[in-house]
């Protein structure tokens, strides 16, 4: 049990190539059973498939339309098949490397065709088969260690990564993962998931087993290999327990594939069965992941050091708490129509609001200012008091006193959780609001009456908590962009992208959506009178799915001041939560709602009995205010 595992070169590379052509053969033998699914109306119809993310590269969809044909990619399967059972015959000559390399390459020609019924396990099948392919081609024994070796590092760096990423949650931590998956239609067993609720302290040591093995398993490479059995005899049972149970077939022979490099590369390099094996690969893959790290730093540095700069007219101003928050303004100087003020949502940036912005700035008579929330982009939270969403409203409410003139009026407009600041806001503010906007806002009773938001905020508070954690750690050059970025103006998507990147803006997003829980789950239900009209725009599959997001709008736009005459409840239809900011139709549809509005509210008239603008004792600016506009005049931003 305790000894190492005793694998030549050759037999490490036949083990591992006919256990990977086990998991093709597998695969192409599905696909040919279900070929119907080829067929118009399936789910690989290739009228649909080629319209999928991975086909939007264009060599990418060259390739996939010149094998689409369904007797193209039947024929393609029934040469795999041909292949893999060819692999599994005895033998040790270079053509088995040939056969390996054409059933990786088959497999990435045919993944963009068959997006439904590939998996991981595919995956580790194309890596195994490349790196065997290659080592069998090659003359040379350290190119044939070099390969293994890469192998085996990649088996460590699959389990580890993945029982790291399961400890950083919560639910196989406290053994609610493996019942919640029993309980599912795809992957679940009935059985199973009635052993695991009548034999609860069993179900939570075979996962935090689970969990051990992977976060543990680079252990192999100590004590000269004695651990290499008990932790790939756990993952082989782990393997096949999930093929059994989960009907995941093909992940019994994929991921045990890549054992015998591990039981190679562990074995004491004095052992006979390992003599001569060359270990530089180790080396190099020492030297590669340093310069990994230095890079994803430069990168981090980089990146905070442009989230931190700002934009050349951003300006900075000072709270009550000492906060500093990053704004930027523009429009027209000389008018008396009232100042937007934008507002944006959790883990959100001010750029979000850019279309309407842009809008607002180059086509009316009104100004605007977007800011940052302390903690966002380059604001910065100063007080050291534990936080609540009062700190942030005192900020809203002190920004506009200050950089805002006190002879114009401001139409508060605020986005998601931005939309209960405003509202919160604009009590503090009194006659100086004009009017209030919301766009698809949160709702201080949305975690008690709606079932959806409820059951959505424990995911959300994970994923906010793991990204903040991830990026803490210099992971952000990791971070895929995601599809909503570049449909903002293009000016913007770099900045926003850097934004998403730092962990400055999920460690801010974090700390606030834990006082959103906490005041919203305690929340009496009363909503005060707003003595300003209000618009509530939103997003049509928020009120789509969650008809009582609907019916909670309805009580906010009734709290308003003229409440059936000005403003109300305004639906732009085809948008979700985020597009109705960053998609350009949906969000100009929603600055004409807001132009429509501000047409009904008062424009002129000085605030009265407010002198805190000038008053040096009131005024928390340390520098003095100026119009809004003089900032962006004449630019682009």
């Amino acid at each position: 049990m305790f000894s190492p595992v005793p694998v030549s070169r050759d037999r490490a590379l036949g083990i591992s190539e006919r256990l990977s052509a086990l998991t093709t053969l597998s695969s192409s033998l599905e696909y040919l059973h279900q070929r119907k699914q080829l067929d118009p109306g399936g789910l690989n119809d290739w009228a649909i498939m080629k319209k999928s993310p991975e086909s939007a590269n264009f060599v990418v969809r060259r390739l996939s339309n010149a094998v689409a044909h369904k007797h193209v990619t039947l024929g393609l399967h029934a040469a795999r098949a041909a292949v893999s059972v060819g692999l599994l015959m005895p033998g040790n000559g270079r053509w088995r490397g040939a056969g390996s390399l054409f059933l990786g390459g088959t497999t990435c020609l045919l993944s963009a065709r068959h997006r439904y019924g590939t998996d991981g396990s595919d995956q580790v099948a194309t890596l195994v088969q490349g790196a065997t392919g290659l080592a069998r081609l090659s003359t040379s024994d350290r190119t044939k260690d070099a390969f293994l070796w890469y192998v085996a590092l990649q088996a460590n760096l699959s389990y580890a990564a993945s029982g790291w990423v399961k400890l950083v949650g919560e639910r196989w931590r406290d053994a609610s993962a493996l019942p919640g998956v029993m309980r599912t239609r795809t992957y679940g067993s009935e059985s199973v998931y009635r052993l695991t609720q009548r034999h609860p302290r069993s179900s939570k040591y075979i996962q935090h087993g689970v969990l051990a093995m992977e976060c543990l398993f680079p252990l192999v490479y100590l004590a000269g290999g004695r651990l290499t059995r008990p932790f790939l005899a756990s993952a082989v049972g782990f393997h096949v327990t999930n093929g059994f149970v989960m009907g995941l077939g093909r992940f019994m022979t994929a991921f045990p594939s890549m054992h015998p490099m591990v039981a190679y590369t562990t074995a004491p390099a004095s052992h006979p069965a390992v003599a001569g094996r060359d270990d530089r690969a180790v080396r190099a893959a020492a030297v590669l992941l340093a310069a990994g790290v230095a890079l994803g730093a430069a990168v981090a540095v980089q990146r905070r050091g442009t989230v931190l700069e700002g934009w050349p007219t951003s300006r900075k101003f000072v709270t009550r708490h000492g906060n500093e928050l990053m704004y930027e303004s523009g429009g027209v100087e000389l008018s008396d129509e009232p100042v937007l003020v934008f507002s944006a949502g959790l883990a959100s940036t001010s750029e979000h609001f850019s279309w309407i912005t842009e809008r607002f700035v180059n086509e009316t008579q009104h100004a605007v200012v977007s800011y940052a929330r302390a903690g966002y982009a380059g604001s910065r939270r100063r007080t050291g008091a534990p936080y609540d969403l009062t700190e942030s409203v005192d900020d809203l409410e002190d920004l506009v006193r200050g950089v805002v003139p006190a002879h114009r009026k401001v139409v508060l407009v605020g986005h998601s959780l931005g939309g209960e600041l405003i509202r919160r806001a604009s009590a503090r503010l009194g006659d100086r609001v004009a009017g209030l906007v919301y766009l698809d806002p949160a709702h201080p009773a949305e975690l008690q009456r709606s079932e959806r938001q409820s059951n959505g905020a424990k995911d959300l508070r994970q994923t906010i908590s793991h990204a903040s954690l991830y990026l803490r750690l210099g992971t952000g050059v990791l971070m895929s962009r995601p599809d909503w970025l570049d449909r903002l103006p293009k000016g913007y998507r770099d900045r926003v992208f850097a934004q998403y990147t730092d962990a400055r803006l999920w460690t801010a997003g974090k700390r606030e959506w834990e006082a959103v829980e906490k005041e919203f789950r305690v929340f009496d239900g009363h909503i005060d009178p707003i003595a300003a009209p209000g618009l509530i725009i939103a997003a049509q599959q928020t009120v789509d799915q969650d008809p009582e997001q609907l019916l909670l709008y309805n009580e906010l736009s009734r709290a308003h001041q003229g409440h059936g005459e000005h403003g109300g409840i305004k639906v732009v239809e085809g948008s979700d939560h985020d597009s109705l900011l960053t998609n350009a139709p949906h969000a100009h549809r929603a600055a004409d709602l807001i132009t429509e509005f501000l047409g009904s509210v008062p424009r002129t008239g000085a605030p009265a009995g407010d002198d805190r603008k000038t008053d040096p004792a009131t005024n928390p600016a340390k520098e003095p205010a100026t119009d809004v506009a003089t900032d962006l005049e004449g630019t682009d931003r």
